[in-house]
């Protein structure tokens, strides 16, 4: 049972919890490939943040985008991100909107790698 704060020290709250339960039954070997193809495809809680404030002024919904919503980063795109109103939203809510994201990968990854042993 490989240990989530060695393999990704960058983990924090939820997500790290969330890893742990996903690599428990893997091993070491297991557990590296893991980290080292969830590392790259997660998405960070402060780019969601930082492309939501990027909404305010220039782009609205380059985070819908990074998070593979690509109909609603169309909609904010072409709506002014719904007004202003949506991009506000996700700058309230822009941690859950990567959890959600991370927790689908996590999960795609787990399977990918339980898979190929």
């Amino acid at each position: 049972m490989a240990k989530v704060i060695e393999i990704m020290p960058d983990l924090d709250g939820e997500e790290m919890v969330l890893i742990q339960q996903l690599v428990q039954d893997m091993d070491e070997q297991q557990a590296h490939m893991f980290a080292n193809a969830y590392r790259p495809r997660r998405r960070d809680p402060m780019l969601i943040l930082l492309t939501a404030c990027l909404g305010l002024v220039v782009i609205a919904g380059v985070q819908r985008f990074l998070l593979g919503h690509i109909g609603m980063g169309l909609l904010y795109f072409f709506t002014g991100g719904l007004c202003l109103i949506g991009t506000i939203i996700d700058l309230v809510n822009y941690r859950h909107l990567a959890f959600d994201y991370n927790q689908n990968v996590a999960r795609q990854v787990a399977v990918m790698v339980k898979g190929s042993s």
